[in-house]
């Protein structure tokens, strides 16, 4: 576990330099947007396909250029809900990547200030909680010599997840009582140590490729715990977000990245295979490109930017505690958009 701890001191600084600038940001408030400028932050996993795809096709400078605006678009790679939530609040990126989770902190911490609000979902995609461990069943079965790996502790859409399955177990009183096994490693290192093994780290809430890639490559690694079981069907987990600065003063960029979206959804739709080759070379990823393949056709797994079931992790965070104010509407955490505005 030693060798692991020591793979995140350079990702450990820069996400607390990406705090520190943060802090400003929550103090000061982002700098203006500038129409013709999107930054966005991404994470690890398929589940950022579209924004692959977008990357790769310039389909946000394309989408502009029929509005008549150049876009310049650069892409921030990040871990975990906490950093990008950090460098969205810090101005650093414009478009945020991560969990409905991290999504309804931000909404709820930033009402009247920067206004945080959900731009569109990157897909519907089950979440397996994998364990490598043969005695652990259920949530349950996790003892306290385990360790169960996640994005970021307590924040994460996987760490909402997991509470709200806890909730279900043992009472709304002990949804936290997981907290104290979950660690931060990012996707990459925490599926080596499943895959591996020899770690204090049994288990690892991912989401795929990691997980698919951790029940192929080891034998012993089996599914604990579904998402979609918990949140009661299939559930868009990872969306994009952005501040009301954003939205409002950059109406043309806006529009033209929501636009390159769609295209992008039924890019991937149309040409699984296509898809495969395009995450590929964008993540430089030596994953079995048939692996790949499967985890893109799942009939669990649909690529559409319309939320769907997002309403019940934050009303379940707002019972909690977690946050202070209880989403009644989709209206309350999106941005108003046609092509959103159908979601749940």
């Amino acid at each position: 576990m030693l060798l692991l701890r020591r793979n995140f001191v350079s990702y450990g600084r820069a996400a607390a330099l990406i705090g520190g600038i943060a802090l400003t940001g929550l103090l000061a408030g982002p700098a203006a947007a500038v129409e013709g400028q999107l930054r966005i932050a991404k994470q690890f996993g398929v589940v950022y396909l579209l924004l692959n795809v977008i990357e790769d096709q310039k389909l946000v400078e394309k989408h502009g250029k029929e509005s008549g605006l150049d876009i310049t678009v650069e892409y921030v790679q990040l871990s975990g809900g906490s950093a990008v939530n950090d460098a969205l609040l810090s101005g650093a990126v414009d478009i945020g990547g991560a969990g409905v989770g991290p999504l309804f902190t931000l909404w709820d911490r930033t009402r009247g200030r920067q206004g945080v609000k959900g731009v569109a979902s990157l897909g519907n995609f089950p979440y397996y909680l994998v364990s490598n461990r043969p005695g652990v069943k259920t949530i349950a079965d996790f003892t306290d010599a385990d360790r169960i790996a996640v994005p970021a502790v307590g924040v994460s859409v996987q760490s909402r997840i997991l509470q709200w399955a806890s909730a279900k177990l043992w009472g709304d009183k002990d949804f936290a009582k997981l907290d104290k096994l979950t660690v931060a490693i990012p996707h990459p290192e925490a599926t080596a140590a499943i895959v591996k093994g020899g770690t204090e780290v049994t288990g690892h809430f991912a989401n795929p490729p990691f997980q698919d890639q951790e029940l192929a490559e080891n034998p012993n690694a089996h599914v604990v715990l579904n998402s979609y079981d918990v949140q009661g069907g299939p559930s868009s987990s990872t969306v994009l977000y952005a501040t009301e600065r954003f939205y409002t003063e950059s109406p043309k960029t806006y529009a033209a990245f929501v636009e390159a979206l769609e295209e992008a959804a039924k890019f991937v739709t149309a040409n699984p295979e296509k898809a495969a080759d395009i995450y590929l070379k964008a993540t430089n990823s030596k994953l079995d490109r048939e692996l790949l393949l499967k985890v893109i056709r799942n009939p669990q797994v649909s690529f559409k930017i319309e939320p769907q079931n997002t309403l019940g992790l934050g009303q379940f965070m707002h019972r909690v505690g977690a946050i202070k104010t209880e989403p009644k509407s989709l209206s309350d955490y999106f941005f108003a958009s046609p092509r959103t505005a159908t979601g749940s």
